[in-house]
């Protein structure tokens, strides 16, 4: 299963009239980095970054002038994310965004069964919370003394390691666990399910009492010359 956790950062909180800046996102591959990232800066045009969203990510209108903009980047981005799930914190925010940029462009929004929201995910593991990335960061342990400013990049290298922790830990793919999505009906976006195959009791023993006693006689037959002697003790 390929997965992206992305981030984005933009020039406001309005969709509709502010646009995306940066964009961020790392490649899982069964829940497993595979080292692959995409990361850009976009100019917005005549949109002008807010100040309260300059004192979040600190990106510039003199830093975003040179930078490429949006249409120019969107084959790119869409092919680093094909067929792959769209992974974010809060989604719906950055979904938002996105979605309103391809339809600035004439293209299709990303279907809402392609997206997971690791906030929907987070606040159902951990009712009390809080869940916000930092939150997060600081209950498993993870350290990000590095993210003085939100960052895309940075946000979503830190967001795949919660993600990973969240389904059980970098162990989490040998276990019997499978991760489903369900439709959150009150979101444009999917939560995800962990559904744990452990047995709720023990199988019990299949070996005879005879059999255990055999094999008993024959480990003491062997005495020194069993392989795994030079192991014991």
């Amino acid at each position: 299963m390929r997965e992206i956790i992305f981030d984005t950062e933009t020039t406001g909180l309005d969709n509709k009239a502010d646009r995306v800046i940066e964009i961020g996102g790392i490649e899982l591959l069964n829940h497993f980095p595979t080292g692959r990232t995409f990361h850009v800066y976009i100019n917005p045009g005549d949109r002008k970054v807010h100040p309260d969203a300059l004192a979040v990510h600190g990106i510039t209108d003199e830093f975003l002038k040179d930078k490429p903009l949006f249409a120019d980047i969107v084959s790119d981005l869409q092919e680093f994310f094909d067929g792959a799930k769209w992974i974010a914190h809060n989604a719906t925010f950055d979904m938002g965004f996105i979605n309103a940029e391809f339809e600035r462009l004439g293209l299709a929004p990303v279907p809402s069964d392609m997206v997971v929201d690791t906030l929907a995910l987070a606040r159902r593991k951990h009712p009390m919370g809080p869940n916000s990335l930092d939150a997060l960061c600081r209950r498993y342990g993870i350290d990000n003394s590095h993210r003085t400013k939100h960052g895309a990049l940075l946000d979503s290298e830190l967001l795949a390691e919660v993600y990973i922790e969240m389904l059980g830990g970098r162990q989490a793919a040998f276990g019997l666990t499978t991760i489903e999505t369900r439709r959150n009906q009150s979101s444009e976006v999917d939560d995800v399910i962990e559904i744990s195959y452990d047995r709720p009791r023990p199988l019990a023993p299949r070996l005879a009492a005879t059999e255990v006693e055999g094999h008993a006689k024959l480990v003491t037959r062997l005495g020194g010359k069993a392989l795994w002697a030079k192991y014991d003790g």
